[in-house]
């Protein structure tokens, strides 16, 4: 029998503390809840139960990644290496409430920011947010000589990533993502290229009381 390939596993960050439900996209100073540290654990309890060895630790530069990371960290005894390559894309709607982005979209001064829902125009578009995010994946996996790597990251990158992986155009409706807070999604590398191999909810116990409105 054939050795297990190595995997590199994509990890959504926990529930963040949002009390006015802003998109916070790269704002600094949104860190987890105390719901969101829970869910947080739950990811790092899952990998631990798969009996897997993990080589290495990459984070978002975000407040939320890199506290969901600690777990992580804790679990396998390693160093979070900071990348900044897996963070949130950038969104013209950053900092605000969901009051305040439908007022803005009234304004015709901005009806730009939807003009081209494919690409997307509000933001960063998905073929460059796929871009960065397989070549830091790429370079995560080549960067041990064996084990699993854990990335985490956030609901776009991840999901973008999944549609890119499978062939699927990049265009999507954000509220049907498959990208819960503190999910797992698993990738191999077969030759050049990155095959996904699973999908995990380890914290789906504590998801119902969870608010996930944040993110681009």
């Amino acid at each position: 029998m054939g050795v297990v390939a190595s995997q590199l596993h994509l990890v959504r960050h926990g529930e963040v503390f949002n009390p006015e439900h802003v998109l916070y996209g790269r704002l600094p100073g949104f860190g987890l809840s105390d719901l969101g540290r829970q869910i947080a654990q739950s990811a790092a309890d899952e990998l631990v139960a798969r009996n897997r060895s993990v080589s290495a630790l990459f984070a978002s530069p975000l407040q939320r990644a890199q506290e969901s990371a600690a777990p992580q960290q804790a679990a396998f005894d390693l160093p979070i290496q900071t990348e900044p390559r897996i963070i949130e894309p950038t969104n013209k709607f950053e900092d605000m409430s969901p009051h305040m982005r439908n007022r803005a979209l009234r304004n015709p001064k901005n009806w730009s920011w939807v003009a081209n829902p494919f690409k997307p125009s509000w933001g960063e578009a998905y073929a460059s947010v796929t871009t960065r995010m397989l070549a830091a994946m790429n370079d995560a996996y080549d960067s041990v000589e064996g084990g699993d790597v854990i990335m985490v990251s956030h609901q776009l990158p991840i999901w973008a990533t999944h549609l890119k992986v499978a062939g699927l155009r990049l265009w999507h409706d954000p509220r049907k993502r498959r990208c819960n807070l503190s999910s797992i999604t698993t990738f191999e590398r077969r030759g050049s290229a990155f095959v996904e191999v699973g999908y995990e909810d380890p914290a789906a116990d504590l998801l119902a009381d969870a608010v996930d409105d944040g993110a681009v």
